[in-house]
């Protein structure tokens, strides 16, 4: 359902949240080796993703990227919607130009009903929460 840099930034987000905390900076390269990703790659949607002040980000030769309380608190339909765009609850999940309720593909009633249980899920847990979640984090 989500791109594949969508699944990048959700993964570093939730890094963060778990590592880059409490004022602690987390490199580019720490976080690349440890989730296993693309380094420049990754380097610019933390950097999209700071742009948009869903994480923090100090410059220097300690710097980094980390999370405030404020951020830990944001929702994680952010992320997604920073990195995807909003319409990807929205888009016909076959990818037609002209799918919606008045002229629907032979998919959009059965999607429907899940992308608006995702959209309610990624819209009620807090980055947070869902880091907590995540066993691999700890």
């Amino acid at each position: 359902m989500f791109s594949k840099s969508c699944q990048y930034a959700i993964r570093a987000v939730l890094y963060l949240a778990e590592h880059g905390k409490e004022g602690r900076c987390v490199g580019v390269k720490e976080i690349t080796e440890a989730l296993e990703v693309p380094g420049p790659f990754l380097a610019k949607l933390l950097q999209q993703l700071s742009r948009n002040q869903l994480i923090g980000s100090t410059k220097g030769p300690h710097g980094g990227f980390c999370m405030s309380p404020k951020h830990l608190e944001a929702p994680l339909i952010r992320v997604i919607e920073c990195i995807d765009g909003p319409e990807v609850f929205t888009s016909c999940v076959l990818g037609l130009p002209t799918c919606n309720a008045a002229n629907p593909c032979s998919l959009h009633h059965q999607s429907l009903a899940y992308k608006q249980g995702m959209l309610k899920i990624l819209k009620d847990k807090t980055i947070a929460e869902v880091a907590q979640q995540v066993p691999e984090l700890r």
